[in-house]
């Protein structure tokens, strides 16, 4: 049955998707990067200039910034933010977003991003009922739309959720290219692989990474009959046509590179370029990454037709600077400056699904078994050695996948920069179709009997899945598991994007509107604000909104404090001693991530 129907099984999926993720977008506020990416986006369509926001490659954001083109916003660009700073992406995005109707702005920039998570679904459907039939690809695509994390970030004007769907686009292209290396594939493999390059930085891995994969698979590809050459000089052939071939992809791959950024940057004056890199690497610095960035962007930029690539390597240096500079982060009762290897594989268990995390135990553990089996039965190492190549060969997208999860693991966990679980997004869809293959895989090669009690065990993980959003709405960006307390208490153990991005100021607004409402003579006057986010608060409670300094001591009143200000005043070394009534204090929680207090003084 679900075979006959499953264009609309999958079309129903995708459309709870859409609409839960359009309704989530309206709910909440303008987040902590929407309040750079979205001034840039705009400013990228409209005026061809990337003097915004240059540590992100432009394509996510051009086609953010395509429906703002179709209202009547205005930009202030004859603000000295504009005409003589320097990558004041901040507060031209406060005023770009506020001084136009922030909710329009926000949620029409978020719009494209929608769209390319449901064509991320798609893609996963497709490959995984390629790969393993549609009852896999089904389960495939309900691990995807049903993943509250992916529900959470699918609308915001961020890479997350782009350099995950673009990497896994590329991964599919370079696989036909592998399995077939006509040019047709090649000329694919290379378009895609510059689009994951315009998305996100981190997309630089693929360049090593896809090269590696076609060394392998040139290496034990199987002899055809129709082959001319035998031994060593087949071996040699192949090696030629597929590093040639992956070459070509890679030059198509830079030539849309060049392509975008030189639309992007048409009408940026060569100055501003200039100015950004001097802003971020010092002439005077003995470090050879600043004097090489300086010369190799500087020198760019002074020519019309290279002033696009000089935009692009200027970003490529600044995320080196970026992830080698670390940041200030609260993990499980500390705040820290040095990244713990212990984070990413942390906020992994607290914040994925449990039924997904069994799941992904079971197949990991199922995969060893078979694996040790397959040597067990080997007996030999001529014939282990066979069977071996025998793998490389017919399972090479698993096999690829797989390297390509635990290479991106091991460069976040000893990276510097932990910000959040959104980074690891680029391994998510991989870890859907490899479950879904597994599964598949399982049943498949089981009795009759274990089959009936597999599938009983599927559809009870499937009707768990589904239920999981429907019961945490709207907690998405700040969901956790059951084991570490749900959404309510995930920021006990970590903040930033895990909890606490900004997403809850319109809440915090319907709030005090509430509650002056229901109290008419206790109403909130002032209401002092430390808020982490996007958002104008002053463009929210109006002249309801003060700010406060917390290096001082409190004063009697209201107050309404972001967790992650909340987590890091109170546990910094030493802590704030400013917050030292709250411990003992009951908060209002307004959604997950804005705690608001009374103060009656002491």
């Amino acid at each position: 049955m679900l075979k006959k129907y499953y264009k609309f099984i999958v079309a129903i999926i995708l459309a709870f998707f859409f609409i839960l993720s359009l309704v989530v977008s309206w709910q909440e506020s303008t987040i902590m990067d929407e309040q750079a990416h979205i001034p840039a986006a705009y400013t990228y369509v409209r005026y061809q200039d990337m003097r915004l926001n240059p540590e992100h490659p432009p394509l996510l954001k051009d086609l953010a910034g395509i429906p703002l083109l179709f209202f009547n916003n205005t930009f202030p660009t004859d603000d000295p933010a504009w005409t003589r700073g320097v990558n004041e992406q901040w507060v031209l995005g406060t005023k770009f977003i506020h001084m136009n109707n922030a909710e329009l702005v926000t949620f029409w920039s978020r719009f494209p991003i929608i769209l390319i998570a449901l064509l991320l679904g798609w893609f996963i459907f497709r490959w995984t009922k390629e790969l393993a039939g549609t009852i896999a690809g089904i389960f495939a695509l309900i691990l995807f739309a049903f993943d509250p994390n992916i529900i959470g970030h699918s609308h915001y004007v961020t890479t997350d959720i782009g350099i995950a769907a673009f990497i896994f686009f590329a991964f599919y292209y370079f696989l036909k290219f592998i399995k077939h290396p006509v040019w047709k594939n090649v000329l694919l493999a290379g378009i895609f692989l510059g689009l994951a390059q315009l998305a996100k930085f981190s997309a630089v891995l693929l360049f090593p990474y896809f090269g590696l994969v076609a060394l392998i698979y040139a290496i034990f590809i199987k002899r055809h009959a129709t082959d001319k050459f035998h031994g060593w000089k087949f071996r040699l052939m192949k090696l030629w046509e597929y590093i040639g071939k992956y070459a070509v992809a890679v030059i198509i791959c830079f030539v849309l590179i060049w392509v975008v950024y030189y639309l992007n940057t048409l009408h940026m004056p060569p100055e501003k370029l200039q100015a950004n890199v001097l802003k971020v690497f010092s002439p005077e610095s003995p470090k050879a990454i600043d004097r090489l960035a300086i010369n190799f962007v500087v020198g760019m930029s002074n020519i019309s037709q290279l002033k696009g690539l000089g935009e692009y390597f200027l970003g490529i240096f600044m995320v080196f600077i970026r992830v080698s500079g670390g940041n200030t982060y609260y993990f499980f009762g500390e705040v820290l400056r040095q990244a713990k290897p212990s984070y990413f594989p942390a906020v992994f268990l607290m914040k994925e699904t449990i039924p997904l995390l069994l799941l992904l135990l079971s197949t990991f553990l199922y995969s060893i078994f078979i694996a040790l089996k397959n040597i067990y039965q080997s007996r030999s190492v001529r014939k282990f050695w066979d069977k071996f190549k025998e793998y490389l060969r017919a399972n090479v997208v698993q096999w690829s996948m797989l390297g390509f999860v635990i290479l991106y693991l091991y460069v976040s966990i000893t990276g510097n920069l932990t910000i959040g679980f959104r980074h690891l997004f680029p391994i998510l869809p991989f870890i859907y179709l490899l479950i879904a293959k597994s599964v598949s895989d399982l049943i498949k090669k089981s009795s009759q009997k274990s089959k009936k009690i597999f599938k009983t065990a599927g559809s009870i993980a499937v009707v768990w899945i589904i239920l999981i959003p429907i019961v945490a709405f709207p907690s998405y960006l700040s969901y956790f598991n059951e084991f570490f307390g749900g959404p309510q208490n995930g920021y006990r153990y970590v903040t930033d994007s895990n909890v606490d991005w900004g997403q809850d100021m319109k809440r915090l607004q319907s709030w005090v509107n509430e509650y002056n409402y229901l109290h008419p003579l206790q109403k909130i006057e002032k209401i002092n604000t430390a808020y982490f986010g996007g958002a104008d608060a002053r463009y929210y409670l109006g002249d309801k909104w003060s700010s406060f300094d917390d290096r001082v001591p409190f004063q009697p009143g209201w107050y309404a404090i972001s967790a992650e200000f909340l987590q890091e005043n109170l546990y910094k070394n030493p802590p704030n001693p400013n917050y030292s009534w709250i411990a003992s204090a009951t908060p209002i929680r307004i959604g997950d991530s804005i705690f608001v207090y009374y103060y009656p003084g002491n």
